[in-house]
């Protein structure tokens, strides 16, 4: 199968070994996986924050740049749930139907990773190898938005000397939600620290999830701590093999 890859803002500037172990995995499973060049930011920034006007040119954009593919993936929870439920609507507020009708049908064939793998590849067994004690958080996007559910967990269960526990009161946010941790930041930092406790109690080497935001606001604050977790995308554990190098994150750069 041929797959676009929709980077993501923050894997291309921050966080890219999400977006390489994402073209490593598909590829060694067989899959072709190309990049757009002229993809940019999705614009989900632009309308949590109330800018719907300058995030249409961004919808323009995304949408004639993704059109010509069948599949989409993005290692990112968030964004995809952008490009499905906030670009017709943008579209549609701003007059223009057409526009509208083309993101819904980009978004309709875009997918989170674990999405991908398990609905549409029909694979919950990717080969990998991890041999760590790891928990998952999931995030607010893929859980309410897009709905993934038990996805990647089922994904990581089938990850060869994982010892996977569960993360107590894992369906709270972490307290991140973009913008809402600036505006809102006694809030997050808050929400945060409860979500950090939790980490503590499972004894967890790694924190994982789909979202390389949650876990770049989560490994910040473990960080702080000095607790010794590290964060690793749900990529990176999945692109994992017996042959890869044995540290957490093989080609982890920093908390995500």
């Amino acid at each position: 199968m041929r797959i676009a890859l929709f980077v993501t803002c923050l894997a291309d500037t921050l966080f890219p070994a999400a977006a390489k172990a994402t073209v490593e995995l598909l590829e060694r499973l067989g899959h072709e996986v190309v990049f757009p060049p002229g993809q940019t930011c999705c614009g989900q920034m632009h309308v949590n924050t109330g800018y719907q006007s300058q995030a249409l040119p961004l919808v323009r954009r995304h949408v004639r740049n993704f059109a010509p593919y069948d599949v989409i993936v993005a290692p990112s929870g968030s964004c995809v749930g952008s490009v499905r439920h906030q670009h017709a609507m943008v579209a549609r507020n701003a007059g223009d139907e057409r526009l509208a009708v083309r993101a819904e049908e980009v978004g309709r064939r875009t997918y989170e990773l674990s999405e991908l793998l398990v609905d549409v590849l029909g694979i919950e067994d990717v080969g990998a190898s991890y041999p760590h004690r790891v928990t998952y958080h999931p995030t607010c996007h893929s859980l309410r938005m897009l709905r993934v559910g038990d996805k990647p967990l089922r994904l990581l269960r089938n990850v060869r000397g994982i010892d996977l526990v569960d993360l107590p009161a894992g369906e709270q946010c972490c307290g991140f939600g973009g913008t809402f941790a600036l505006k809102n930041a006694d809030t997050s930092t808050a929400m945060l620290a409860d979500k950090m406790g939790h980490i503590l109690e499972t004894k967890a080497e790694i924190c994982t999830a789909g979202d390389s935001s949650c876990l770049m606001h989560i490994g910040g604050g473990l960080s702080r701590l000095d607790a010794g977790i590290q964060t690793v995308h749900l990529a990176e554990i999945l692109a994992s093999t017996e042959a890869a190098t044995d540290m957490p994150g093989r080609a982890s750069e920093g908390s995500a």
